[in-house]
């Protein structure tokens, strides 16, 4: 028992940390400005060759809203981690829609110039960034299920989303924190639920 008691205390605190830091970023990155910081940063992924967009392209998927089913159905036999996946990964993706409107911050080439936009030029607003999102909140909940080794190639993933997703000029290193944080304080409060449902058994 305490050790499912001190599990939900450090799942607290860490969806606390999460959403303080995300509302700080969205209110940050609402001011419009790019740091030089930022930029470098930016320019850095998004001047590597092009002759990695297509693995970029693959590691990418994992941030996608397909990404979510294919996680919910690899976790099918533990039904209730499986709704988890599926609702944290789509309510993420939707939430993460909802505040580009609200904080209106544009795309990289919108703010800087000669930027390589790599594929299909992407449209509508930065922050967060959804993908980033999505692969963060999957890899939280999905770290219920797999092994230590498992959980560091979902992090890893997740990591390589928020770099492939700059280096196809489709967002800027803030808009990935948002992504990034608004996936942490997703994924931890969906994982406080599902242990709250499974109690100390265990991952279900």
């Amino acid at each position: 028992m305490e050790t499912y008691r001190s599990r939900t205390d450090t799942h607290m605190a860490v969806a606390v940390v999460a959403t303080a830091a995300f509302v700080g970023l969205a209110r940050r990155a609402r001011r419009g400005a790019v740091t030089a910081g930022e930029e470098r940063a930016f320019r850095w992924l998004n001047g590597l060759p092009r002759f990695l967009l297509a693995p970029v392209w693959v590691v990418m998927q994992a941030g996608s809203l397909a990404a979510v089913g294919v996680a919910a159905v690899v976790a099918g036999t533990r039904s209730r981690s499986a709704a988890g996946i599926g609702v944290a990964g789509t309510s993420v993706w939707a939430l993460a829609k909802a505040v580009k409107r609200l904080v209106r911050r544009g795309r990289p080439a919108q703010h800087l110039h000669d930027v390589s936009v790599r594929g299909a030029r992407q449209t509508g607003l930065g922050f967060p960034s959804g993908h980033a999102a999505v692969a963060t909140t999957l890899a939280v909940v999905g770290s219920r299920l797999l092994p230590a080794r498992g959980r560091w190639a979902a992090f890893a993933a997740a990591i390589g989303v928020g770099s492939a997703r700059q280096y196809v000029g489709a967002h800027l290193p803030l808009d990935v924190a948002g992504g990034v944080a608004l996936g942490m304080a997703a994924g931890t409060l969906t994982t406080l639920v599902l242990d709250g449902v499974g109690g100390s058994r265990g991952a279900g």
